[in-house]
């Protein structure tokens, strides 16, 4: 079994692609248009040019991404994304990036189960927390 996080950007995906790619280093690895449908129902309103479905690629993950019915109002509530960065300087790199336009929850430092830990919602509403080492030192 495979759990894939599936996000909607409510109209604003394609942005929140190239801030991932920014940010993250991310990849698009596909991207389908809702005017490319062969169902012309499925366009919302306004929406022929908005992303029906794409799939982007943060490190070793997959994840897939839709402006849904496109209404400019994303909603991420309810979980995060956790990060695992290869150190901390990675960790202080990616925390940064996401916190650019967005709103830091805890911000990043040292605790008693990392060297570096904190909680970031994204200039899209997307709730990150970047990790690094399994202790601090």
């Amino acid at each position: 079994m495979h759990v894939q996080p599936y996000l909607f950007f409510d109209g604003r995906c394609e942005e929140a692609m190239a801030f991932y790619a920014k940010a993250l280093d991310a990849e698009v690895e596909a991207m389908m248009r809702f005017k490319d449908s062969p169902d012309p129902g499925s366009i919302p309103p306004g929406g022929a040019d908005k992303v029906m479905h794409c799939s982007f690629r943060v490190g070793d993950t997959q994840l897939m991404a839709s402006d849904g019915m496109c209404g400019s109002r994303p909603a991420f509530q309810g979980f995060s994304l956790c990060i695992t960065a290869a150190d901390d300087a990675e960790a202080g790199r990616l925390f940064q990036a996401l916190a650019d336009g967005g709103q830091v929850q805890m911000p990043l430092g040292k605790t008693f189960f990392a060297s570096s830990f904190g909680m970031v919602a994204d200039r899209y509403g997307v709730g990150w927390m970047v990790i690094s080492g399994s202790e601090p030192e």
